[in-house]
């Protein structure tokens, strides 16, 4: 399969500023992505299945293999964008993909949420996705954001 180019407008690089030391790089884990993929077509699977069969349908099977074909051919195609996605965790901020940034001092909750870390600052939410440890990932940005780097 043929990678993603990813557009020139979301993909714009932050270099870091001087004195800024970069910490960790957040990626997204293969497994994680996979494995939430699918949960979610299982789940999809099964309202569609049990639409079907409340909807008198005769042949309800078909919600359900649908539903995990179109959330499977969907994950195989954004795999390669997904996993070019990285955060750059520094002793100042954390730098997202597409130019995306949350200062650590702005930070008044970092914390899990299905698979992902979400950031939440004064104006703004932001999901680090697909961590394979997340409490690993909150604890090196709480250790960031506390300055013992």
């Amino acid at each position: 399969m043929s990678e993603i180019i990813p557009d020139p407008i979301l993909g714009r690089d932050v270099p870091l500023d001087p004195g800024e030391a970069l910490i960790a790089v957040f990626r997204a884990d293969p497994a994680t992505y996979w494995r939430s993929n699918a949960i979610m077509a299982l789940i999809a699977g099964v309202l569609a299945g049990a639409g079907l069969v409340y909807g008198g349908n005769p042949a309800p099977w078909v919600g359900p293999v649908a539903a995990v074909l179109a959330i499977g051919l969907r994950a195989a195609y954004l795999r390669s964008e997904v996993m070019a996605d990285a955060w750059k965790l520094t002793n100042r901020r954390l730098i997202g993909p597409g130019g995306r940034i949350a200062p650590l001092s702005s930070l008044k909750a970092v914390r899990p949420f299905f698979g992902a870390v979400q950031l939440v600052t004064a104006s703004d939410k932001h999901l680090v996705k697909y961590q394979a440890d997340t409490a690993a990932t909150i604890a090196a940005i709480e250790k960031a954001k506390g300055g013992k780097t």
